[in-house]
């Protein structure tokens, strides 16, 4: 006796289990983000190229305190938070809205690959960007301007992980409720500065005032840039930081899945 799978009602075709397609997807989504050479580019390069710059300034190469770190180093971890941020926060969102928007997600739940895959997929793919740039930082800041590598691998792992949680989910977060991707995008970019001056991007989180670094304590970026510094300088993270990150994870991670639509 022969048994055969029920197709979903109203589709007319079986749903795969588990997620089917998701390499063919990545690879798809991939070839979808350097055919944009411009956001590729930006994406990719724009922290090297900031750090850079600001390497390049005399003050910059200076120790702020007596026997202490230059301003250059501390800038570093600042700038690998600031690569997740760009492609969490701001290209992330556009891309899901951009989908849905489209018909593109509604489209899929007819088709045997799931659309969560799609969702993995793109989700995958950013991540990867997001790899490839955090080394290039890492590396110009190391060879250009003598930068120390991470001291302590294991907790900047850790953070970079519960860094990314945190904001990948508030990218989700926003692709969730914006209907456009020009909606996605614009959300993503007015969250992006002040999660960016929080995490230290224009007044480093050593010289804030008391009442500013105790904001950025609690932000994503704030906590996660405390956290790599600390992590970089070979201490351990502030449990504060990295409690506060694995919160900012999960009541983002809940809120994007319930209010999450495919159409």
């Amino acid at each position: 006796m022969t048994t055969t799978t029920a197709a979903p009602a109203g589709t007319g075709r079986p749903r795969t289990s588990g997620f089917a397609g998701l390499g063919a997807l990545t690879r798809s989504e991939l070839r979808l983000f350097l055919r944009d050479r411009a956001g590729a580019v930006a994406t990719l390069l724009f922290p090297t190229v900031l750090l850079v710059v600001l390497g390049l300034i005399p003050s910059f190469k200076e120790p702020v305190t007596p026997g202490g770190p230059r301003l250059i180093d501390l800038y570093v971890p600042i700038m690998v938070a600031m690569v997740l941020a760009v492609s969490a926060v701001q290209a992330l969102p556009a891309v899901v809205a951009t989908y849905r928007e489209q018909g593109v997600l509604r489209r899929m739940r007819t088709t045997p690959v799931r659309p969560q895959t799609l969702l993995l997929a793109i989700t995958a793919t950013m991540l990867g960007v997001t790899l490839v740039s955090t080394i290039l930082v890492l590396l110009v800041a190391r060879l250009a301007f003598g930068v120390p590598l991470p001291q302590d691998l294991a907790a900047y792992l850790v953070t970079l992980v519960l860094l990314g949680g945190a904001v990948y989910g508030l990218g989700l977060l926003v692709a969730a409720v914006a209907p456009s991707g020009r909606t996605g995008n614009a959300i993503g970019t007015v969250l992006f500065f002040p999660l960016m001056f929080f995490g230290g991007l224009w007044l480093p989180r050593d010289v804030m005032p008391e009442v500013l670094r105790t904001i950025s304590d609690y932000t994503p970026l704030g906590a996660g840039a405390g956290a790599l510094q600390a992590a970089a300088a070979g201490s351990w993270p502030q449990l504060l930081h990295l409690g506060v990150l694995l919160a900012w994870t999960v009541l983002t991670g809940l809120l994007a899945t319930r209010l999450f639509r495919w159409e």
